[in-house]
């Protein structure tokens, strides 16, 4: 299996930062509604943390003025992996935010962070201390952990080969449209079918991020207490065909779109083709037909507000 393996040691998704202007609203969205635990906070940072995940926090929380995400951070299997991208990056011309050193967040660690093709803040790291978690019980609807975040990118092939030829990531499968062309391109890191995907989009932002339930009871328990709460959904619940997860989107208090998923598919062969889905195909968005079609409608609510952090290091 070890061609599946990422070629620079990049394991998994950490967690995603993100600032927002509504703090406390979204602590507590996180906390109550979406079933995260707030392991800690540390002035304007609140730390949430999946119950069935060994990670420090798989979403961080930042009170700022303006919306942006901070950072997405991945893991490394060592400092020795860890160094040798640094260089790799250095040498190719992209932009260190800093070099390899201590983490100064929750966890602390070794790692650095750059930025992407798009400007994003990508942090790389490893010797993250764990966090002790538990199996998660029949029932329970809260996340088990991260399972991947899209972006949205004006230029998705770029991004795409960005991730592809820099950093190792594999493409697993496309989803194409008539009028749009490549839309969606799914990555991985490892043998999730992805980690990490790429939305065509009008601007650099954040398309979602999504989290992995139990199964498929308490993907439905917790896709309807989000609804219960009020909150607004985009789409859902239904079955992808790239990927064969199931999805509910609902929009967090400030506009992020948010994700409940199970089942993701792990691509557990060498021989992996990937292949380009037609939107066009009812099946490719909805294997279920229980969610509404994809509309123009739909796509905005993921759009997001352009993002103001691109290219900008966030301050922790």
């Amino acid at each position: 299996m070890s061609s599946h393996l990422n070629e620079h040691g990049i394991t998994h998704l950490r967690h995603v930062d993100l600032a927002v202007p509504d703090y406390e609203t979204q602590r507590s969205f996180y906390k109550d509604t979406w079933g995260l635990t707030e392991v800690g906070t540390d002035g304007d940072l609140s730390y949430l943390a999946a119950e069935g995940s060994p990670e420090q926090y798989v979403i961080r929380l930042r009170k700022s003025g303006e919306k942006r995400l901070d950072l997405i951070s991945f893991g490394a299997e060592s400092t020795g992996a860890v160094d040798a991208l640094a260089q790799k990056l250095g040498s190719r011309g992209i932009q260190l935010v800093g070099e390899p050193d201590k983490l100064q967040t929750a966890g602390g660690g070794y790692g650095f962070r750059f930025f992407d093709i798009d400007g994003r803040t990508i942090e790389i790291s490893t010797e993250v201390d764990t966090r002790p978690y538990r199996a998660i019980e029949e029932g329970e609807a809260i996340p088990v952990r991260i399972s991947h975040a899209v972006m949205n990118s004006n230029d998705p092939n770029r991004t795409r080969d960005f991730y592809a030829d820099v950093l190792g990531f594999k493409l697993s499968d496309t989803l194409w449209g008539e009028h749009m062309g490549e839309m969606m391109h799914f990555l991985r890191c490892n043998d999730w079918h992805h980690s990490l995907a790429i939305a065509r989009g009008p601007h650099t932002a954040v398309h979602h991020v999504s989290f992995e339930m139990r199964g498929l009871d308490e993907y439905m328990r917790g896709t309807g207490r989000v609804m219960r709460a009020g909150i607004k959904k985009i789409w859902g619940p239904g079955r992808h065909l790239a990927g064969n997860n199931t999805f509910t989107y609902f929009l967090d208090p400030s506009g992020n779109t948010m994700e409940y998923t199970t089942e993701l598919e792990r691509i557990e062969t060498d021989q992996w083709h990937p292949a380009v889905h037609d939107i066009a195909d009812p099946n490719v968005q909805d294997q279920w037909g229980t969610a509404d079609p994809m509309s123009e409608f739909i796509a905005r609510d993921s759009f997001n507000d352009p993002d103001h952090g691109v290219f900008v290091a966030p301050p922790v």
